[in-house]
């Protein structure tokens, strides 16, 4: 068809998904448990890209190897320091939380990967990585980036009643969940408020938070957000269940890709998973960080997540359940089916 977009192809790793993290101060577990859960569904071969304080590296390289071999021959990862290629490195780590404006040079550093998908540590996958990796090929021509709203009712949402800056759309963007095609962004020039003929990525990165600094609450997220507000036609927009957060359940339920779908992708901002303001967030995250690899999925995770899930049917978004375990039911389905055939496949005889 016309302007359809192929599914990028990468010359070195055609069979990699490349995921990229970047963790810092007291995030080691969340990470870990992030990267648990992507190992746990995914059915392609994964490229763990993961930018670290120096004194994390250690640990996780000690904690990864000691994931069974079953799931380690499922991946393969490498680990970075944090550097900022331009501007002052310090502003830049203050920037909002320690390190998270890292994300941002992900397409300078990773200069031989061709597509990413950038998630906050505290997000945990309901389903394949494969799933969110094939909206890549729905790319149009111009569109180098997918994320989602961050909020889907603007006169609820934050950007629309506080912020000081450009946003795009609405209600804004929320880059906790984030697809790139980073080939495409170290090509484009960009559009923006400083200069008429457009800027490379790189170049335009410093500026624009120097011209900005002052009004920006959530640090590169707000970047992000003036960017996309000058270049919409580069961004494909994700439907909330991708990116799932307590503000879709807390004010009544508000994502409707979540209730007909499932949630996809679960992200506890606000530090939902280490206290009791959202049960059910916590039980989601307590199941996948207790599970043990080798056991069985529907018996290990599924049932004790039933029955966490009964205690918090009195909370907003613990009344419904469906929405947080039809994703996850669905996908443990499916492994389950692909084992058995493996296992009936590899034993015929007849």
């Amino acid at each position: 068809k016309p302007g359809e977009q192929k599914h990028p192809k990468e010359p070195s790793s055609l069979q990699c998904m490349h995921l990229a993290v970047v963790a810092c101060g007291d995030r080691l577990e969340e990470t870990l448990i992030m990267l648990k859960s992507a190992v746990l569904f995914s059915n392609r071969r994964l490229c763990f890209h993961i930018f670290a304080e120096d004194s994390l590296k250690p640990e996780f390289e000690k904690k990864l190897k000691e994931w069974p071999s079953s799931y380690t021959k499922k991946f393969e990862s490498n680990i970075y320091p944090i550097t900022f290629s331009v501007g002052n490195a310090q502003e830049w780590k203050k920037l909002f939380k320690p390190c998270a404006a890292q994300r941002l040079f992900l397409p300078v550093i990773l200069k031989d990967v061709d597509s990413l998908l950038y998630v906050d540590t505290d997000v945990l996958f309901l389903r394949p990585i494969d799933d969110i990796w094939h909206i890549l090929g729905e790319f149009n021509a111009t569109q180098l980036a997918a994320m989602a709203p961050e909020h889907e009712i603007p006169k609820i949402g934050w950007y629309s009643r506080f912020a000081r800056h450009p946003y795009y759309g609405s209600t804004g963007l929320n880059s906790g969940v984030m697809l790139m095609n980073l080939t495409r962004i170290r090509s484009t020039h960009f559009k923006n408020s400083m200069i008429p003929g457009g800027l490379t990525w790189e170049e335009m990165l410093y500026p624009l938070y120097q011209k900005y600094k002052n009004y920006i609450t959530w640090g590169d997220q707000d970047l992000l957000n003036i960017i996309f507000y000058f270049n919409p036609e580069c961004l494909y927009v994700f439907p909330c269940q991708w990116n799932y957060r307590p503000d879709h359940c807390m004010y009544g339920s508000n994502c409707r890709g979540a209730e007909e779908e499932g949630v996809s992708i679960l992200h506890g901002n606000r530090g939902v998973y280490h206290d009791d303001k959202q049960p059910t967030f916590k039980a989601l995250y307590e199941v996948i960080r207790d599970f043990p690899f080798e056991d069985n999925l529907f018996q290990s995770l599924y049932y004790p997540l039933q029955s966490k899930f009964l205690d918090t049917v009195h909370t907003l978004c613990g009344r419904i359940p469906q929405v947080f375990l039809k994703q996850i039911e669905k996908t443990m389905k499916k492994v389950y089916e692909n084992r058995v055939i493996v296992y009936l496949g590899a034993n015929h005889r007849y």
